[in-house]
């Protein structure tokens, strides 16, 4: 499995189409079927900070969502809403191991 960790700045007053976007993107994602896991976060003390926590089953499961007419589009809408790059990491998975447990 693979995590990835999306950092995300929105220009202030652009929070709430920043959430419609990606829950339109969130939602697309959750029916891949390498898709394990798609969460949208918004910061508590600063609305203008996402965090996006997204697990796949393998890489190429990252390729083919990284293709997906739903990401495109998402990327493309979501662009100039960025108060700064996005700044997204890889992760291993450590635990749980299990896909039933996530």
């Amino acid at each position: 499995m693979i995590v990835y960790c999306v950092e995300v700045q929105v220009v202030p007053g652009k929070e709430e189409d920043f959430k419609a976007a990606s829950l339109k993107n969130h939602q697309e994602t959750r029916k891949e079927p390498g898709n394990i896991r798609f969460d949208v976060l918004q910061q508590s003390e600063d609305k203008s900070r996402f965090f996006l926590y997204e697990a796949y089953s393998s890489q190429e499961a990252v390729i083919a969502h990284k293709e997906t007419a739903h990401y495109l589009e998402w990327r493309e809408t979501v662009a100039p809403w960025m108060a700064a790059p996005r700044k997204g990491t890889s992760h291993s998975v450590c635990a749980p191991l299990e896909p039933g447990q996530w």
